[in-house]
């Protein structure tokens, strides 16, 4: 059995995903010094002690991120929503030619460290 880590999950994406979803990675790498990087639900994404603070994924038609929590993006629709993306209740759909802003992606971790008390 093969187990499944962040670089072997980004390594499977087309190669546009790949690099928007590697500069995301990068980014929440930044945001997040002191942060595990793990698999979890089945998507690469950061951990702070037992607590998961974001992940992100590709699709077939889309990418997203998501805060482990469903109460991050509900606090910020207006937003995402003048920017264009599509939201659900856990995540921000973008896609590789339309990538998240990152001062939305820095919201976004801000909020959830917030709520976790990290």
């Amino acid at each position: 059995m093969t187990t499944i880590t962040p670089d072997s999950y980004l390594a499977a994406l087309p190669s546009d995903q790949q690099r928007a979803l590697g500069a995301l990675r990068q980014q929440l790498r930044a945001l997040l010094p002191d942060a595990v990087e793990v698999m979890s639900y089945a998507m690469p994404g950061f951990r702070l002690g037992k607590k998961m603070v974001a992940g992100y994924a590709g699709f077939a038609k889309h990418c997203g991120l998501y805060p482990h929590s469903g109460g991050i993006i509900p606090q910020i629709t207006d937003e995402i929503d003048a920017l264009g993306f599509k939201w659900s209740k856990s995540g921000v759909l973008f896609t590789p030619a339309h990538p998240l802003p990152e001062t939305l992606v820095d919201r976004i971790v801000a909020l959830r460290l917030a709520e976790i008390g990290a």
